[in-house]
This record gives C-alpha cells, sequence and structure tokens, in this order.
C-alpha cells in the first residue's frame, strides 16, 4: 500500500497523517520552565510576577537544545514573563523572534485560599507561591474542571480561544513546524479539546515538556504529549516538576 502522506500531491482530504506535504502545520506546544525561585530570587507579588527559577533557567536551555535541529518557522509565546522567557530561549539558536499571542495566556482563575496580608519575607513569599500552585494542582487533578473554582474563566469560553488562536497559527504557516509555548491549564484545555474530553485538566503537564500537534483547517491530530527527554537527558526532572 501506497504512503500517500509523504507523495509531494497529497492533499488534506486524502492524507490521515496531516503531513506538512499536505499543507498541515505541526505545532510544538511547550509549558513555560519553572518559575518557582527561592527566596534569593523570589520577587514583590504573585506567580506572574515571577522570573524563571535557576532550575527554569537550566530547563530552558535543555528545552533549547533539544530543539535545535527542529526546523521552526515561528516561536509564538503567551504574553506572561515565564513563558517569553522560555520561548526566547527555543528562538535564539534559529534567529527568530518571539511573537506574543495574548489568547495563549494561562486559564483565568477565580481566588483561592486567603490573600497574604502584610509584608513577607523572601522566604515566607516562595513558600507561599509554592503552596498556592499545589493547591491549584490539587483541584486541576483531582476534579479536572476548574468551575470547582468560583470565577473561574468557563470552560467553553477557555477552549474556545485556545483554539482559535492556535488555529490562527496554523493557518498562518501551512507546511511549516512552529513552537509555542503556553501554560498547563491551557495546553490541558486546548488538547481536551482535540481529543473531545470532557475534563479540561487530564495530565499533569511538566515544565518544558513538549506536546506535538497537526492541524489543518478543522482537522488536528495529536503525535506526542509531554515528552520531557531533554529533561531525563540532563537529571532536571523530580515528580513535583508537574505542578
Amino acid at each position: 500500500m501506497s504512503d500517500t502522506s509523504e507523495r509531494p500531491d497529497a492533499g488534506p482530504a486524502n492524507d490521515p497523517f496531516l503531513s506538512l506535504k499536505s499543507g498541515s502545520t505541526e505545532i510544538y506546544l511547550i509549558r513555560h520552565a519553572d518559575a518557582l525561585p527561592g527566596a534569593e530570587e523570589v520577587s514583590a507579588g504573585g506567580y506572574d510576577d515571577q522570573a524563571l527559577s535557576e532550575l527554569g533557567r537550566r530547563q530552558a536551555e535543555a528545552l533549547a537544545e533539544r530543539l535545535r535541529q527542529v526546523s521552526l518557522a515561528a516561536v509564538y509565546s503567551s504574553p506572561i514573563g515565564r513563558a517569553q522567557q522560555t520561548a526566547a530561549s527555543v528562538a535564539a539558536p534559529h534567529g527568530l523572534e518571539v511573537g506574543v499571542a495574548p489568547d495563549l495566556r494561562e486559564v483565568g482563575l477565580g481566588p483561592i485560599g486567603p490573600e497574604a496580608a502584610g509584608t513577607l519575607t523572601p522566604e515566607e513569599l516562595a513558600g507561599m507561591l509554592r503552596s498556592r500552585l499545589r493547591e491549584i494542582a490539587i483541584i486541576a487533578v483531582t476534579t479536572g474542571r476548574w468551575s470547582s473554582i468560583p470565577g473561574s474563566e468557563p470552560s467553553t469560553a477557555l477552549r474556545s480561544r485556545l483554539v482559535a488562536v492556535l488555529d490562527r497559527i496554523a493557518t498562518a504557516h501551512p507546511g511549516q513546524r512552529v513552537a509555542v509555548v503556553s501554560h498547563a491549564g491551557a495546553i490541558n484545555a486546548y488538547l481536551a479539546a482535540v481529543l473531545g474530553l470532557e475534563q479540561d485538566y487530564f495530565f499533569p503537564t511538566a515544565n518544558t515538556s513538549i506536546s506535538v500537534v497537526r492541524v489543518n483547517g478543522s482537522r488536528r491530530m495529536l503525535l506526542s504529549l509531554n515528552d520531557i527527554g531533554h529533561l531525563l537527558a540532563t537529571n532536571l526532572f523530580t515528580p513535583d516538576a508537574a505542578s
């Protein structure tokens, strides 16, 4: 049987694997590197105000090396700093600028737990950030739905914006590979939509993990999920890195 996915004239209608030769776009969907600094690096503010930690910077370097030989046409990022820093590491070896796409941002969450009162020491702030992120992870993994947190972005809106922005990126790069750096909740919701799952969160997305999707029009195919080979090879993965 001939392999139509490798024929230059194969179109999307007769290409079950959505090959690049048929005009599909291959998207490397990446979670940002670790951004939970210790007391020596933590910045005033919340999680979105933090830069990559020392561990995160090493993870981003390992990710960049992993993707160095991949022919990337573009690199896109969420507007949040930790995602942009990760994306910059990926883009640099390819001589690319990072395109910021606001709709790649993380799921909007309602309040979780009591707000911190008064001035925290760096040690207390670093600990509080870790505790809060773990609270969010526990809710995500045990319920699979953000609706359990009042005031959170509705599932339909979350999925719609992520599918729309990734479809726009795919349309802009037919027959090419692109890297997209986003967040655990956002990546879960998009892939849940691709797979037709009810839960918005169904797997613990590791920092700098790579999931690969091919897109051609309304057709989407998941090729790999939560690949952390570059972290395992450099001893930069621990179970907590998935939270």
